[in-house]
């Protein structure tokens, strides 16, 4: 059996990370990239630490999803070693603190426009002939919150992301890559804890739970 190779941006924590445990424990080879090397080591051991049968593994990529020579560097050592992919998750996200339109922080807007949107456009021409190698697919995930109250630059940012993304999914229906985009249920993670302080997160879906579900089928 060929193993199946994913490529997880942002796969430190949250949704990324609980994307990237699912898929290993599966069978397959993660290519984990993260800044955070603790959040990437700690999801190397939870993988090891279950010691399943068939389980596959993890290739850690402590690297910034912004550093546009790094992520180059990445594809092609990801196109001689394995000759494509079969998944590319994006999940890396700046979460700028939330503020008023008018008390926008210029450092925490330019960097969501270089994280949420920048590294999107810079990276689908990067792992697209990845995708196409390996006949696979690529997912986003939506948060729709332009033009919510406080959210301007997390708001703006993520939906030129998600643009992005319906254009590269309309592009390719015919040809493939074939490009999802979803909307994961709420989950207690870090950045909602940021957006939502205080809310009552009992009745919020684990991601592991969540990950599971919009993993289904693959």
């Amino acid at each position: 059996m060929i193993q199946r190779i994913a490529l997880i941006t942002g796969a430190s924590r949250g949704l990324g990370a609980a994307l990237a445990e699912d898929l290993a424990i599966r069978g397959w080879h993660v290519v984990a990239l993260a800044r955070t090397v603790g959040g990437l080591e700690e999801l190397d051991d939870r993988v090891k630490a279950l010691g399943l049968p068939g389980a596959g593994g993890l290739t850690l990529a402590p690297m910034d999803v912004t550093d546009s020579d790094a992520m180059q560097h990445l594809c092609l050592s990801i196109h001689q070693r394995w000759g494509g992919l079969q998944l590319w998750a994006h999940t890396a996200i700046h979460a700028a603190p939330l503020a008023p339109a008018g008390s926008i922080d210029a450092k925490d807007m330019a960097k969501s426009v270089a994280t949420n949107l920048t590294a999107t456009a810079a990276l689908v021409p990067m792992v697209e002939p990845l995708l196409r190698a390996g006949e696979g697919q690529a997912l986003f995930f939506d948060d729709p919150r332009a033009g919510a109250k406080f959210f301007s630059s997390y708001g703006a940012t993520k939906a030129a992301q998600i643009a992005i993304a319906r254009s590269w999914a309309a592009e390719n229906a015919k040809i493939g890559p074939q490009v999802r985009i979803m909307t994961p249920d709420p989950m207690p993670t870090a950045t909602r804890a940021r957006f939502f302080p205080g809310e009552d997160r009992a009745p919020l879906q684990a991601p592991r739970d969540v990950a599971r579900r919009l993993l289904a089928g693959l």
